[in-house]
């Protein structure tokens, strides 16, 4: 029996091959009903494409590269879920590699998926990432750029974020409302958009309130993680700093300071109540449970994934490029870490 040819199922469908082509590789203007009756009859005659063909004629890999900054991550593994899914659905392969927070090793991660040309990268730069060279190779080997949660502004491409200025600012806002007016916050480093964004939204919300900002209540955790948590927080007691709320810059540095806190016996939430960011699993089952902002990790993927075929369309049909900026909307998820009534503030 002879391989079925695009030309056969045009033919079958009384369709152009173009029409055929454009729905097999997902563009967006094909009508449903056309998209329909093709993958239909696809899947029943049991069409592969020829992806040898198909690149000699189009110079297109159906490969794209995902970089993440980390591996061991819910909100990244969640986002590596949602590009997973919807490239599986566009008969795409996905490379992924982990710059493990290195723009060294990100460099390497580009500079190996553009020799293995791939249609895309999708990435998350590092915390460390402060120039930009190696992004715009991307953009210069004419293939698509794409990035998500960790951004850089200057570099004009498609990005995927939530807007975590106006998060942060519901974080601080509900410790503000919770009673407390003496706020900690565990910061991200300086460089990264989202920590700035999050840093800012905190002050949005102290200004709004007319509560003084203190720069001795701000305290930078370079990497977001449990230890500097823990050590931040025993600066705070170390210098007699007055609190009695803490919003940090994820859910690990969270837990790290309020297991530093309960071993001086600070009762959480009663004297000082506590919010986290990304809603990692583990916090809902931490004792206590830490209130936290759900960040939409499966959704971000799969929108990653159709900013990059919608760039793709552009491109074919020869227009310009939206490069686009889409925030997601995020959620406060409220738990035992600021379920309290009764409010104080507390000197170390």
């Amino acid at each position: 029996m002879s391989k079925i040819k695009l030309s056969d199922i045009a033919a079958a469908l009384k369709l152009s091959k173009a029409t055929i082509s454009k729905v097999l590789n997902s563009y967006p203007d094909v009508n449903s009903k056309t998209r329909e009756r093709v993958l239909q009859y696809v899947k029943k005659v049991g069409f592969e494409p020829d992806r040898n063909a198909s690149y000699l004629r189009t110079k297109e890999t159906n490969t794209v590269a995902l970089i993440l900054p980390e591996m061991n991550h819910d909100f990244f593994n969640s986002v590596l879920a949602g590009v997973l899914k919807r490239a599986q659905q566009s008969k795409y392969n996905v490379l992924v590699g982990c710059s493990q927070g290195s723009v060294e090793e990100e460099k390497k991660l580009i500079s190996q998926f553009l020799n293995q040309n791939v249609d895309a990268i999708l990435m998350a730069v590092t915390q460390q990432t402060n120039e930009f060279k190696h992004l715009e190779e991307v953009q210069k080997e004419g293939k698509l750029l794409v990035m998500f949660d960790k951004i850089e502004k200057i570099i004009d491409c498609p990005k995927i974020i939530i807007d975590d200025r106006k998060a942060a600012f519901d974080a601080t806002e509900h410790l503000i409302l919770k009673g407390c007016k003496k706020i900690l916050h565990f910061r991200g480093a300086y460089s990264p958009q989202i920590s700035i964004d999050r840093y800012l939204g905190y002050r949005d919300a102290l200004e709004k309130y007319d509560i003084p900002f203190d720069t001795s209540r701000v305290f930078v955790c370079e990497n977001a993680d449990g230890n500097e948590g823990y050590y931040n927080a025993k600066k705070v007691l170390d210098l007699g700093i007055e609190f009695d709320g803490l919003f940090a810059i994820s859910d690990l540095t969270a837990a790290g300071a309020i297991k530093l806190f309960k071993e001086h016996n600070i009762k959480i939430p009663e004297e000082l109540a506590v919010v986290g960011f990304s809603n990692w699993r583990f916090s809902q089952f931490y004792f206590p449970s830490i209130t936290t902002i759900d960040q939409p990790g499966i959704t971000m993927g799969v929108k990653v994934f159709e900013a990059f075929l919608n760039e793709k369309s552009l491109k074919k049909q020869g227009l310009e490029p939206e490069n686009r900026t889409l925030k997601l909307p995020s959620k406060l998820i409220v738990r035992d870490t600021t379920a309290r009534e009764v409010q104080k503030s507390l000197t170390s």
